[in-house]
């Protein structure tokens, strides 16, 4: 999932937000929306729902406005089989130039219908928003990318390059199948692309209606947990002894609360902070400026680390998450186990994260464990004006006077497996959200309607533009 960057710039910059949708939907509007509240409706949660499900139903819609079979690859295998995807390969006439891969994933968060108030599972259209389990993260993607290959399949479209478009599971489960990083190592040729693009960028808004910035992601951090254990003969909790596994967690995670990773910048966070800093006007602007200029300095670093998110964008950070111990309540522990969640700098590997925790943590009592082997790097792809320039170009047309910044995810998304095979990829401007986060991951995810159609025509015209190139 993505984790979408907030920046707030200063009154005057505020700019007018997109029209809302007031107007009766066109046609192919009501076609869209039939498509989203399938998408949404359809629960492809781990515990209960099928993602293979979802993708059946989206090749349907595929088929029905002309695409062949041969275009449609569905694909499970028989160890996950409600974990499937598509793949689907809409033709371009330049034999000479490579795809463009439209990227979107139909996993979804746990949701219980208890917690909600209302059904997660059932798209409504309430106060201005729809409400529903991934109607941001990661439905309103994937049923924009589904239904500009209906729209294109449709009117016949002939673009120059081929669009291909994979709708993957998997991506909000650490651990678990997940498509896009089966599809890298074992159909390759399929989803073959010169770049992909994908969830990760976006709109923020002031929390009021007014759209104030869209970002483009650029690269992302790398995710894994470590799991931290230790453990202790234990005994009778009326002798208690000082070498107490409980305590010794205790310790080993204060380390961890007190460190803090060193600055890091590259070429994205480089052009973030000095273009975002020129736009705020204010102390903190100022210091993003200092910053890239002078990463040592440490009175600028003090001032931008209040904000949590450039905070995270400028390194690597740990933070523990979950921790378990003990087997009795009249008894010394015998074993602990924490969870430390780490987002990786673009770069830096899961070895040298986990050797930098055994430094801090300086304990030998506590074992040191990456929780899923294998991790790819994040690798972040080029600021290329052939790509970046037409985002930039759209979206003067269709957000006129929004600024348009580069910035890295502090969150992870399934790019990361793409770029681990060679295909640079970005994240999309497009809809906004509110700096809340519009509930996602949490509790009544939402997303403004207005901001889901302009999405819509941003993107379409974004994939017909890159596609003529």
């Amino acid at each position: 999932m993505k984790l979408l960057t907030t920046l707030m710039v200063g009154g005057t910059l505020i700019a007018q937000a997109a029209q809302a949708q007031t107007a009766p939907l066109r046609p192919d509007q009501t076609e869209f929306r039939g498509l989203y509240k399938e998408l949404v409706e359809t629960n492809t949660s781990l515990s209960a729902g099928s993602c293979t499900l979802a993708a059946e139903r989206m090749a349907a819609r595929l088929k029905a406005a002309g695409m062949k079979d041969a275009q449609l690859t569905l694909f499970a295998v028989p160890e996950h089989p409600k974990d499937g995807g598509l793949v689907a390969i809409y033709p371009g006439t330049a034999r000479g130039m490579r795809p463009i891969l439209l990227l979107g994933h139909l996993d979804v968060v746990e949701a219980k219908r208890s917690d909600w108030t209302r059904d997660p599972f059932t798209l409504i259209e309430e106060n201005g928003n729809f409400y529903g389990r991934g109607t941001v993260d990661d439905k309103a993607q994937a049923a924009i990318w589904t239904d500009t290959l209906v729209r294109f399949a449709k009117t016949g479209y002939r673009p120059k390059r081929t669009i291909k478009l994979a709708l993957t599971c998997g991506e909000e489960t650490s651990g678990a199948f997940n498509g896009a990083e089966w599809l890298a190592a074992n159909k390759r040729e399929l989803i073959d692309a010169a770049y992909a693009l994908n969830e990760g960028g976006g709109g923020r808004t002031d929390g009021k209606g007014k759209l104030l910035v869209q970002t483009i992601q650029v690269g992302e951090k790398a995710y894994q947990d470590f799991t931290l254990t230790t453990t202790n003969p234990g005994g009778h909790s009326s002798q208690p002894v000082p070498d107490n596994a409980i305590y010794r967690m205790g310790q080993a995670l204060a380390k961890v609360s007190a460190f803090e990773f060193p600055i890091e910048f590259n070429d994205t966070t480089r052009a973030f902070f000095a273009k975002a800093g020129a736009l705020r006007g204010d102390d903190l602007g100022m210091a993003m400026a200092k910053l890239v200029k002078d990463p040592t300095d440490t009175v600028s670093e003090g001032l931008v680390n209040r904000d949590k998110a450039m905070h995270s964008m400028l390194r690597t950070t740990c933070v523990a998450t979950m921790i378990s111990g003990g087997h009795a309540i009249n008894a010394l522990p015998q074993s602990v186990t924490a969870n430390v969640n780490c987002r990786m700098f673009p770069g830096r590997t899961s070895e040298e994260t986990q050797a930098v925790l055994q430094k801090v943590i300086a304990d030998p009592a506590i074992k040191v464990e990456q929780r899923v082997k294998d991790k790819p790097i994040a690798k972040v792809p080029p600021l290329d004006p052939a790509i970046i320039g037409p985002m930039e170009q759209v979206a003067a047309t269709h957000f006129p006077g929004i600024p348009v910044i580069p910035a890295i995810s502090t969150g992870a998304t399934d790019g990361v497996y793409l770029e681990a095979v060679g295909i640079p990829t970005y994240g999309v401007p497009g809809y906004w959200v509110d700096p809340d986060g519009n509930g996602t991951h949490g509790l009544n995810e939402r997303i403004e309607v207005r901001s889901l159609y302009a999405g819509r025509d941003y993107l379409f015209d974004l994939v017909k533009l890159l596609a003529s190139r």
